[in-house]
């Protein structure tokens, strides 16, 4: 994404571009870094869920279902923890449920509401593909920093995290 392009079609912002807060050369080193990043670790990871006939968004929604009460939540507290539209959401479910990974179920007193359960067989892939998992990001990721690298990474994102999830919903 280069920060310096402007097209007024796309810009909701109607300053004038000497008002516009161009990055420096160093915010720009490291937004970039930060999208490569990004970029090259969930191909990696992706790359390496391949041989278990999964996505990293199947695996994603494995990892969820099975932190859940029961192993199982409702389509729309799924979406916004995947940060999946609904309808994107449900392909996927389509495609896990042909799978036999996951199952939709009705929700008692909610004639439209669906939860989205994890099966037996979507819990033994899930423990049987976690320490492949775990191994992979810990080689691609955790293990390239120290331990107070660590802490200053996640001290740095928190909160940019919060912020985008208080985002979250608003037009």
């Amino acid at each position: 994404m280069d920060t310096h392009t402007i097209d007024t079609a796309d810009n909701p912002d109607p300053r004038p571009e000497e008002e516009t807060p161009w990055l420096t050369a160093r915010e720009q080193r490291m937004w970039r870094a930060h999208l490569e990043v990004a970029k090259l670790l969930e191909y990696q990871l992706s790359r390496e869920l391949q041989p278990h006939n999964l996505a990293i968004n199947d695996y994603e929604i494995l990892v969820v279902l099975s932190e859940a009460p029961d192993h199982r939540m409702r389509m729309t507290d799924l979406a916004t923890a995947t940060l999946q539209s609904k309808s994107r959401l449900s392909h996927q479910i389509t495609r896990m449920e042909n799978a036999g990974l996951v199952l939709r179920q009705e929700c008692p007193g909610d004639r439209r509401g669906l939860y989205a359960h994890l099966t037996e067989q979507g819990w033994e892939t899930m423990q049987r593909v976690a320490p492949d998992h775990v191994r992979s990001v810990r080689a691609h990721f955790i293990d390239r920093f120290t331990p107070e690298q660590l802490d200053a990474i996640y001290e740095a994102l928190a909160p940019v995290a919060d912020h985008l999830r208080g985002l979250r919903g608003r037009s």
